[in-house]
């Protein structure tokens, strides 16, 4: 797996919308190569079930973690290029050798200043720096990036408690890239009344394996957040795991919050956060929904709007 994770081969052009920059731009994807393998070729689908289970992402996200791990961030720094002196160095350590190890570059924070939040009231921030897709609600019909039935709420929560609660609301889903800022915060003030656990497999969640395996999103490993916030109401918050994600932390209280907290972040890996709200308290912005209309995604900067309050 180790291997197949490591180059950068052009197999499949992923369009998106730069919203900072205001223009279209092609995602340089990482591993593509070895997720076309895993989900278009026939052999390579024999695999994928056994790579899909926590065991092997679990294992090959520790090794992210092994001090020779962090020979591999020079190379994917360069590859991607990814602007160092926006983040912070590990706590502990210098610029000059910033990181212990690849799991540690993963997480890496930005310095004070570089991210701020959206505070207008009826204004909702980016709570993850991602590519978003934005819904007003879910139906059947819809296609982009799966069947809406497997962007359900009820097949996304899987809890009967709170089905109803968010039937026909709207829902932003945010993926984060291997290459992104992986830690996920809180959009509003407010407070925690549950949260919960969903067990299953950890298929990646890039656009080609959704196109090949359309029900990863309600069949991956997921925790789930009910959130009671001030300005948007009820909120589920959940995140999703993926091929070579470790674990998922939760590194805030899970009890009261405000706006912009740490929420908590993903060991190595592509990984996603998708919120669902409560019919008629808000809405996805408007050209994110535009975006999404023509199966294009919108890359959002942490804080940023991505929704409205009605």
């Amino acid at each position: 797996m180790s291997n197949n994770c490591k180059k950068v081969v052009k197999v499949l052009e992923i369009k998106y919308f730069n919203r900072p920059k205001g223009q279209m731009e092609v995602e340089k994807v990482y591993g593509d190569k070895a997720v076309k393998l895993l989900y278009e070729n026939p052999l390579g689908k024999l695999f994928s079930g056994i790579l899909s289970t926590a065991p092997i992402s679990i294992l090959y996200g520790a090794l992210q973690d092994a001090s020779f791990s962090k020979r591999k961030i020079a190379p994917f720094v360069k590859s991607f290029d990814i602007s160092m002196n926006d983040f912070l160095p590990e706590e502990g350590r210098t610029v000059e050798d910033p990181y212990s190890s690849f799991n540690k570059f993963f997480i890496r924070r930005f310095k004070e200043g570089m991210r701020s939040f959206d505070q207008a009231l009826n204004e909702m921030p980016a709570f993850s720096e991602a590519r978003y897709f934005g819904y007003s609600s879910i139906n059947e019909d819809q296609k982009i990036p799966v069947k809406g039935k497997f962007l359900s709420p009820a097949g996304l929560l899987a809890n009967k408690k709170w089905e109803e609660t968010f039937s026909d609301g709207p829902l932003l889903l945010a993926r984060l890239c291997p290459v992104d800022y992986h830690r996920f915060h809180y959009p509003d003030k407010g407070k925690v009344i549950d949260h919960y656990q969903l067990h299953g497999k950890l298929h990646s969640v890039s656009p080609i394996a959704l196109r090949s395996k359309e029900d990863i999103l309600i069949s991956n490993e997921r925790q789930v957040t009910i959130l009671e916030t001030e300005n948007f109401g009820k909120i589920a918050y959940i995140e999703v795991g993926a091929m070579c994600v470790g674990k998922i932390v939760q590194s805030s209280s899970l009890e009261s919050f405000e706006r912009g907290e740490e929420k908590g972040y993903f060991l190595f890996g592509g990984s996603t956060v998708i919120i669902v709200g409560e019919k008629g308290k808000w809405l996805p912005s408007q050209d994110i929904l535009e975006h999404t209309s023509n199966g294009v995604e919108s890359y959002i900067q942490l804080g940023n709007t991505v929704a409205n309050k009605l």
